[in-house]
């Protein structure tokens, strides 16, 4: 997002938490349904490109696209809360009106991780959709069957209750549905680091992926996390994952930054410097 829009998904986030921190809405359930009424109308504005450029169009005066919102989106039949979040976001200034469609996208996402949060399960749902993913990654079966357009959504949300039913949080439950059913252009891979992503921002957090031969014990764990966040000025959330290619040593991403200490590059450096 440039900036006019980053500024307003700023100013959303701050909205939607005081929205969710008081009555009825620290309940968990009731996240959950503000997050499915967010997700509709993301898929509505997704649909409907003409409509979304009149709610973002910065030529129309706000209070004109906060009645437009609410006669074509069918506003009044939502709850409180999501009444009020799409209303924050459609007199809001957007860059693009993809930008208010992603936003839409996080503000759902972001109800989901708050009742998460409320319910200290916020850390399993970060490495539910890490783990989720790597599942995907060793089974292209299951991909092709999650990202086939011709497949019925009803077909793809069996598979999902028959794969995830009573085995994830809600919140990693009902973020793989909507990337499975609602892609947007996304691959199911890229969605499901998004979130983990805004899951992690939440407490102002960045997420490192861990590639190491072995298993790490849990003081090696510590360790590691605790000289990332001095070298990097955040907490960071550790994504591990068994890597034998590696030989031996370990290699942390954290977005576009690569610290290598494996064997691999160990011996491919001493490779190069051997053959000048």
């Amino acid at each position: 997002m440039q900036g006019v829009s980053r500024a307003s998904l700023a100013a959303m986030r701050e909205q939607l938490d005081s929205l969710l921190t008081g009555g009825s809405n620290k309940d968990a359930a009731e996240q959950r349904k503000v997050a499915e009424e967010l997700f509709a109308v993301v898929a509505l504005l997704e649909a409907e490109p003409r409509l979304r450029r009149m709610l973002s169009d910065p030529a129309v005066h706000g209070d004109r696209r906060a009645r437009l919102a609410a006669d074509v989106l069918g506003v009044s039949s939502l709850s409180d809360a999501a009444k009020e979040i799409v209303e924050a976001l459609v007199r809001s200034s957007w860059s693009r009106p993809a930008d208010l469609v992603d936003a839409a996208d996080q503000m759902a996402a972001q109800a989901l991780f708050a009742g998460a949060e409320h319910a200290d399960a916020l850390d399993e749902v970060e490495d539910e959709l890490f783990r989720f993913g790597r599942i995907l990654d060793r089974e292209p079966a299951l991909r092709s069957a999650l990202t086939d357009p011709s497949l019925p959504a009803e077909r793809k949300t069996e598979l999902l209750e028959a794969l995830l039913d009573d085995r994830v949080q809600d919140a990693t439950r009902v973020l793989v549905r909507e990337l499975a059913l609602h892609p947007r252009g996304r691959t199911i891979d890229r969605g499901l680091e998004e979130y983990a992503r805004v899951a992690a921002a939440r407490r102002e957090r960045l997420v490192a992926r861990v590639l190491t031969v072995v298993p790490l014990t849990d003081a090696q764990l510590t360790r590691l996390s605790s000289a990332l966040a001095e070298r990097l000025g955040h907490q960071v959330h550790l994504n591990v994952e068994l890597d034998p290619d590696l030989i031996g040593g370990v290699t942390v991403r954290v977005g576009d930054v690569l610290f290598d200490g494996s064997v691999s590059h160990r011996l491919a450096l001493a490779r190069r410097v051997m053959t000048g």
